[in-house]
């Protein structure tokens, strides 16, 4: 039985932790805001005083602006109102963490978004003891299984190679913080130059300031010769899609990197010839392992197939409830719209 059950707890205005008097990732403005990781769905603007990861600051500050920003690493504690508070690596985005609460003995861990495969680019998931863990679920379904990231990657870098070999760009869309960064690492650029949407660039910028390593890549004024623009890899937002901005590459074969690409019914909505099953989400059997990690007694479902998740957690013997939160899954950076699937809900139903 956990001795303060309300220690984090919903509210109109976000997860409010009562005796700290702070809120974790906020959709409404407040006075001090801890974050988890710079997506728009979990740091927005208008608070008074934000708390974020050493590793996310030039991210942060690239979307957000000036704003009064404490950063710390990964595992040191600050108090906030008696409350003890520190984050730890996620593994979902350069900069995202969990954030540990303890007040009088108890532990609870806000997990923002999180994947439990390393990929290099951001500090790799580190699961946190504790009584209560509060979970997203985003790709909460047994159908989401990822596949090893070395085999994506053989696949893209084949599939960039005979484009360029007939003179075809291949245009990746990827949202543009986290998973363009991520293909970025991992394909083989000896192949072609690596074209960037300015949305993209801006983010790689960030990722080098922090020791991230990537690849060169350019602008598309950068690149004068069309013959190399027709062997480049794009990457690109997915909000460029069918834009003036694409006529530049001439003909050009297109490819969505996305988990939502698990189901035949994306991909035919995306009208793209191929889909790359990549997420920077935990698959089926991730979010599972990570729970059990925690060691928690009680688990708390926000955004994606709560309703599932609760049940089979349910079955499984914990004391799973949802929460609810105004959180999204995978989306469009560049875009206030959630980019998932109809059939994929991206909003919780009330905490019972």
């Amino acid at each position: 039985m956990l001795a303060n059950p309300d220690l984090i707890r919903a509210t109109d205005r976000g997860l409010y932790c009562p005796p700290g008097d702070f809120y974790i990732d906020p959709w409404r403005p407040v006075d001090r805001a801890v974050i988890t990781h710079a997506h728009g769905d979990h740091a927005r603007r208008g608070h008074t005083h934000y708390l974020a990861a050493r590793d996310g600051e030039a991210v942060l500050r690239a979307r957000l602006g000036d704003i009064a920003l404490q950063c710390v690493g990964y595992g040191e504690s600050v108090d906030i109102g008696g409350v003890r508070v520190s984050l730890h690596p996620a593994g979902h985005v350069l900069g995202s963490a969990q954030v540990r609460v303890e007040h009088r003995g108890e532990v609870w861990v806000a997990s923002g978004d999180y994947k439990v495969e390393s990929d290099g680019t951001c500090a790799p998931f580190d699961p946190v003891r504790c009584h209560a863990f509060i979970t997203e679920s985003t790709f909460g379904l047994p159908i989401y299984r990822w596949r090893p990231q070395a085999e994506l990657f053989a696949e893209l870098n084949a599939w960039w190679r005979d484009n360029a070999a007939a003179g075809r760009a291949s245009v990746v869309f990827a949202y543009a913080f986290g998973k363009a960064q991520r293909i970025l690492a991992g394909v083989d650029a000896s192949i072609g130059p690596i074209v960037c949407h300015g949305a993209v660039q801006v983010l790689n910028a960030a990722y080098r300031a922090t020791d991230v390593a990537l690849p060169e890549t350019f602008a598309v004024g950068d690149v004068a010769d069309r013959t190399a623009l027709r062997q480049a890899l794009v990457v690109a937002p997915p909000s460029a899609q069918g834009t003036p901005w694409l006529r530049r590459f001439g003909d050009y074969s297109d490819a969505f990197a996305s988990g939502w690409m698990q189901l035949r019914g994306a991909r035919r909505r995306r009208a793209v010839d191929r889909g790359l099953v990549l997420s920077d989400h935990a698959d089926w059997p991730g979010l599972h392992q990570a729970i059990r990690a925690t060691g928690a007694e009680r688990v708390f479902v926000t955004h994606g197939y709560v309703p599932v998740m609760v049940r089979w957690l349910t079955e499984q013997g914990f004391d799973a409830r949802a929460m609810e939160s105004e959180y999204g899954g995978e989306q469009d950076d560049g875009a206030a719209a959630e980019e998932t699937p109809d059939a994929a809900p991206v909003s919780t139903v009330a905490a019972p």
